[in-house]
């Protein structure tokens, strides 16, 4: 396939987008454990792109559940229901080393968690079992464990929950040699918003309010329905509008509602209204359908490329300037969400730079 969609597709970087491997998959949902990756595909979007043969070499392997896809429309369970906590934890660093995994990229349904703020308190809340984490940091200590071992490995955040902005990681991270870059993926809507954020704080236009909201029928937007995952992607979507501005414009930015028959296709709408020389009031309107799905597999195809090479440069505990330009909420803790449009041009730099 054309690498449309995948930003740095023509940059010259050290891997390119087919270096990429794709050696396992992990879910919870009790209909797709243990098929291959292909047999998923197929029967959820084999009917609108075409699958690769490959993905048949692809197992999917019982994951960590937590009660991260509670209320959702079918049966799970967890590796941690049989073998304990510790014990699911220990069961994927083993697979990990034994396929030599590098990068590991977090794409499961949007779950509601809380940053840690300690290295300490994230060992704590996993020796006792659990309390307080969510499915993303078991897998992130996983990951940290895996790197102590193996000297260094990546993990890619593309869901909301704090791991790139919690302290606590970033510290676990740093001390075990790997690299976490986060947090939530910014596909459509939300980098679209930003660079007409930018686009009006150039020209010295005062933004009168913003609406954004999407509405999906795939199962991430089934979750979004409950309040508490709600708000973890509300928090990394609107987090923009005064980082760009430098001023709070009244906003109105978050995933709205679920309405199966869009499927994985998304409507987004969106209203901007400014006031430009003497108080003329003017009005930016979008409407939009966008392929959900794809358009985060573009990105995760450099963000994949990105972690590896980031941290065989030495980079360690998170990287900002590759979370500016794909992430919503970007990492470390407290840094700004500055639009797109300047953050690729930071990023092109810091690439060059680094070379």
């Amino acid at each position: 396939m054309e690498p449309y969609g995948v930003p740095l597709a023509n940059f010259p970087l050290k891997y390119r987008p087919d270096d990429i491997d794709i050696v396992v998959a992990y879910d919870v949902d009790e209909s797709k454990v243990g098929k291959s990756a292909y047999d998923v595909a197929k029967s959820l979007m084999g009917d609108q792109f075409p699958v690769p043969q490959a993905l048949k070499d692809i197992e999917v392997r019982r994951g960590i559940h937590l009660g991260s896809a509670r209320g959702m429309p079918y049966s799970a369970k967890g590796l941690e229901e049989s073998l304990g906590l510790e014990g699911a934890v220990g069961s994927l660093i083993d697979d990990w080393r034994s396929l030599g995994v590098d990068v590991v990229v977090n794409v499961m349904t949007t779950e509601k968690g809380e940053a840690f703020g300690s290295a300490a308190a994230l060992r704590r809340a996993l020796e006792s079992g659990g309390a307080g984490l969510t499915a993303s940091h078991a897998y992130a200590y996983a990951l940290a464990e895996h790197s102590a071992r193996r000297g260094g490995a990546s993990f890619v955040n593309a869901i909301p929950t704090p791991l790139a902005n919690d302290e606590g990681v970033v510290e676990l991270f740093r001390s075990s040699g790997a690299l976490v870059l986060g947090d939530d993926g910014a596909t459509g809507a939300t980098p679209l918003t930003a660079d007409l954020l930018e686009h009006m704080a150039e020209r010295n236009r005062k933004v009168e309010f913003v609406v954004q909201f999407n509405i999906g029928g795939n199962t991430d937007f089934l979750a979004l329905t409950d309040p508490g995952r709600n708000m973890m992607k509300e928090l990394t979507k609107s987090a923009m509008v005064e980082d760009i501005l430098g001023y709070d414009a009244p906003h109105y930015i978050k995933p709205t509602g679920y309405l199966e028959p869009l499927g994985d296709r998304k409507f987004v709408a969106m209203h901007l209204s400014y006031v430009s020389f003497n108080n003329a009031v003017d009005d930016v309107y979008v409407l939009a359908r966008i392929n959900d799905s794809p358009a985060l597999a573009g990105i995760l195809v450099d963000l994949t490329r990105l972690a590896k090479i980031a941290l065989e440069r030495g980079i360690r505990g998170t990287a900002y300037e590759v979370n500016a330009f794909y992430m919503k909420r970007p990492g470390p803790a407290g840094s700004p969400a500055p639009s797109k449009i300047l953050a690729f041009d930071a990023l092109k730099k810091w690439l060059s730079a680094s070379s």
